[in-house]
């Protein structure tokens, strides 16, 4: 549609996605939804002729630059593939158990016409005021970094790692080594299937899993750095070339011209010039993992998620030390993510004329809300967020609003559940977000920070709204699962019946 507006094509009011009808159809399972895909899945007649264009592409030659005969043939299979499969989705929506998607397919329809004029506007952004944001991140990147070094250092000793690497994040933080990847995956059924999923992690109780931890690992002890003496510290040694063998009596003499260009790499000390005795002490945080679901190739799991639940143990537990590690450790991982992504994107996306047309997806999220991409103009942190400061209204006098629903996701759940708790407490104003983290922290909900109903919070009213049960949180998160379900009574009767559909 966007393509036929810019070529100056005149479009309905009412259009049809065939791509939106088979999203829906899958029903929140993940199914390719090409053209290609789609006719081959349906075994529908006539087939996209992809085979007719493929190698001129592979050749790097251009949709102009191919015969118009073979161009023709290739557009009108495209358009009967379509026809083909728009009839095959009518029948599809005709029947009993799909007529219920038809709102929603009609609702995206409508949808997909807005999104177009919003791409094709798209919005202007301040190049001047993101490549301020830019340094500043870069410059608290680096004292991140060099924070995140002295402490890695202090509970590591002359050890070096690599704040990039999963497997040495993994030993500082939970201060094991895996000593066999092949057993460690096959004891924690790590890896994917043919379909490309994770396969899921074997049940253990928690002795089980302390012991499979003891036999796939071992402790990571602090080192003393000693100068290597077979290369005395250079890391390489230095080789010649024999060029004789001059005899002198019964005895031969090896001689020698000049050296080799390049050094050969020391194998005592592997390179590094040093060698790193243990000291028997153990290294890194002493931080436990959390079970069989947080193991990793590389040993345990070191991603955002997983941090901030260490970050709640180690608060708990007064550890200051891993406190400051993990907490600074989140945030370099953020940081960097807001270079790459959000920095870089806006500027790599943005056109010379100061706007930025980013595109927004309506098929990729299984949940069926939208996603954005080059760049992702959407999924931004919230309130405070340096990277907002460049976006601006292209107008002079112009103004850019920020609106959002509050608690939508609660409210529609006890609307759908009829939940008597629920009802009243949103009549009442009662910050549900707050009440969550004041459960999971164990402390009264007046004393939660801003910080802890957002992080704690927030996260956590959410999973308990689509029947999570807190399975493989820490015992005192799997708690608020419980006392959840405990105060809106009429919610956890709503998901029984969703499932037995009694």
């Amino acid at each position: 549609m966007s393509w036929l507006l810019e070529a100056g094509f005149d479009v309905p009011e009412i259009v049809y996605c065939t791509m939106i009808g088979e999203y829906l159809l899958a029903k929140a399972q993940r199914k390719p939804l090409s053209l290609k895909a789609c006719a081959e899945r349906r075994g529908l007649r006539n087939q996209k002729k992809s085979e007719l264009i493929d190698h001129w592409f592979q050749d790097g030659v251009d949709f102009s630059e191919m015969p118009l005969a073979t161009m023709l043939e290739y557009a009108e299979a495209d358009v009967r593939t379509t026809a083909e499969l728009y009839l095959a989705q009518m029948d599809d929506f005709d029947a009993q158990e799909n007529k219920s998607l038809i709102t929603a397919r009609d609702q995206m329809n409508d949808m997909l016409i807005v999104l177009v004029e919003l791409e094709r506007n798209g919005c202007a952004i301040d190049l001047d005021a993101l490549e301020t944001v830019e340094h500043e991140f870069h410059q608290e990147k680096t004292l991140l970094v060099n924070d995140l070094t002295r402490i890695g250092e202090s509970v590591m000793g002359d050890k070096p790692f690599n704040l990039n690497s999963g497997d040495d994040m993994s030993e500082l933080v939970y201060s094991r080594i895996v000593v066999d990847k092949p057993l460690h995956k096959q004891t924690f059924n790590i890896g994917t299937n043919d379909a490309g999923k994770s396969l899921r992690p074997p049940l253990m109780s928690n002795s089980q899993f302390s012991d499979a931890v003891r036999v796939t690992t071992k402790v990571s002890e602090r080192t003393n750095a000693v100068c290597c003496n077979v290369c005395n510290g250079f890391g390489s040694i230095q080789k010649f070339k024999v060029k004789t063998k001059i005899k002198l009596g019964k005895k031969y003499r090896i001689q020698t011209e000049e050296p080799y260009k390049n050094r050969t790499k020391c194998q005592a000390c592997n390179g590094v010039g040093a060698i790193y005795q243990p000291t028997g002490q153990t290294a890194g945080l002493k931080m436990i993992p959390f079970g069989p679901d947080y193991a990793a190739a590389g040993g345990f799991k070191t991603d955002k998620v997983t941090i901030q639940k260490l970050i709640e143990v180690a608060t708990r537990k007064n550890k200051a030390v891993a406190v400051e590690f993990l907490t600074k450790l989140s945030r370099l991982s953020a940081v960097t993510v807001y270079l790459d992504s959000f920095v870089a994107g806006l500027k790599r996306g943005t056109r010379k004329n100061g706007i930025l047309h980013a595109n927004f997806n309506q098929c990729i999220a299984s949940t069926g809300r939208l996603s954005s991409s080059n760049p992702n103009a959407q999924n931004w942190p919230k309130r405070g967020f340096p990277v907002r400061r460049a976006i601006v209204s292209r107008f002079d006098d112009g103004n850019l609003i920020e609106c959002d629903y509050s608690g939508l996701e609660f409210r529609t759940c006890v609307e759908l559940s009829r939940d008597a708790q629920g009802l009243a407490d949103i009549l009442e104003g009662k910050d549900i977000h707050a009440q969550s983290a004041s459960i999971i922290l164990q402390k009264p909900a007046s004393e939660v920070t801003k910080e802890e109903r957002q992080t704690v919070g927030k996260p956590n009213t959410f999973l308990p709204l689509f029947g999570g049960t807190g399975y493989g949180s820490p015992e005192h998160v799997r708690a608020y699962f419980g006392r959840f379900y405990e105060i809106y009574e009429g919610i956890h009767a709503w998901h029984k019946q969703l499932q037995t559909g009694v």
